[in-house]
């Protein structure tokens, strides 16, 4: 009961229990809500990880510190293992990070579809420890002990619905084999990989994202990457390589190779990608001798990273070209060329952020008639 205007007035059992549900579902939005942000110590590989609440898909934070696991096992009625945490807004997700466990806990629910390990001793995965789920999605293991020789090929090719596989900082050294069809992302940087099992991504028709920087690939060999027909993604940055990798899928319309020793760019390193928009090229020793004037010459590209290497003059990129980050180099002259062969009413670039900072340019040095070739630029740092 409650008074307002000199009235009282009842509350029906029924309205204050949707109160109450209200009220309670606001407070897990407001653990869970907005987009997939992660915490300082987990990066999930550098690349966001997007999440689809029409899905069911759960929060990506940790819930240490964010809510208490004895209220929710207390007014939880499904079964949860002592060393997880099981939501009860997210039912079939089981949060067991920053634990300190040594290895997965057994007799998981078989309702779980999410599954988060990351942040722990974890050095193996045994087939047995997952043949209770059928319908796993996402298996995180980031921030573990993972050992290639420990992991088991049976664990992994059994569960037909996993989408997700993340295993950043552990130990493998090789790609893992036998993984299931329907993986669309696999996240394995910074581990100790230095080879590629040749039929490890043959049936991955469906996956989408690949991260292996951080790791000591030297090459890819043909047939490597064969069956990887919907790649859009492929990080390789901070590895062995001396030259841009061969046998790339043609498919890529993102390539990282940044932190790598390359000494050259030839005129073929990147034909054949008929959809590439965002090349990463930073910290490579890159040189300008080294660089075809052709090696560039690519409509479909948007964003080209050459920021942090040896340059003494601008390339030449396509006129298409929107974003160009060229800031920390060596480069002393500005020439218009290098974005327009000419200008006219139809003859112009498409630059809209050009990053030169930390070169040995200022304002005064530039010629007159650039502004005629970079008409639609926004933005311009010197």
């Amino acid at each position: 009961m409650y008074q307002t205007a000199g009235k009282h007035r009842w509350i029906s059992p029924s309205f204050s229990m949707a109160l109450l549900c209200c009220g309670l579902l606001m407070l897990l939005c407001c653990f869970g809500s907005g987009s997939a942000t992660v915490g300082e110590d987990v990066d999930y590989g550098g690349i966001p990880l997007w999440i689809n609440r029409l899905l069911g898909e759960p929060s990506v934070l940790s819930l240490q510190g964010r809510m208490d696991p004895a209220w929710f096992r207390a007014n939880n009625p499904l079964a949860c293992p002592q060393q997880c945490d099981c939501p009860i807004q997210w039912p079939t997700a089981l949060y067991c990070d920053h634990r300190s466990l040594a290895d997965i806990p057994d007799q998981l629910p078989d309702r779980t579809q999410y599954l988060f390990l990351q942040g722990n001793n974890i050095s193996s995965l045994p087939s047995s420890v997952l043949t209770n789920i059928t319908g796993l999605r996402w298996l995180i293991l980031d921030n573990n002990k993972l050992q290639s020789d420990k992991l088991e090929l049976a664990s992994l090719q059994n569960q037909s619905q996993l989408c997700y596989f993340f295993a950043n900082h552990n130990h493998l050294t090789s790609v893992p084999s036998a993984l299931p069809a329907g993986l669309k992302q696999l996240r394995l940087a910074h581990n100790q990989i230095s080879s590629i099992n040749p039929k490890a991504f043959q049936k991955l028709q469906n996956l989408t994202l690949l991260l292996l920087q951080g790791n000591r690939l030297q090459t890819i060999k043909e047939g490597d990457l064969k069956g990887l027909l919907r790649l859009n993604l492929l990080d390789l940055s901070g590895n062995l390589f001396s030259t841009v990798p061969k046998h790339l899928p043609p498919s890529i319309q993102q390539l990282y190779l940044s932190n790598n020793s390359l000494s050259a760019l030839d005129d073929d390193s990147f034909v054949g990608f008929l959809n590439l928009k965002y090349l990463r090229l930073s910290h490579c020793g890159l040189q300008n001798l080294g660089i075809h004037p052709q090696v560039f010459n690519s409509s479909s590209l948007v964003e080209l990273d050459l920021s942090y290497n040896k340059l003494t003059t601008i390339p030449t990129v396509p006129t298409t070209l929107q974003n160009l980050y060229l800031e920390a180099n060596q480069i002393q002259e500005f020439n218009v060329t290098s974005f327009c062969r000419e200008v006219g009413p139809l003859s112009y670039s498409r630059m809209k952020i050009l990053r030169l900072d930390g070169n040995k340019l200022s304002y005064h040095l530039l010629p007159p008639d650039w502004v005629f070739c970079l008409r639609v630029l926004r933005s311009i740092y010197i």
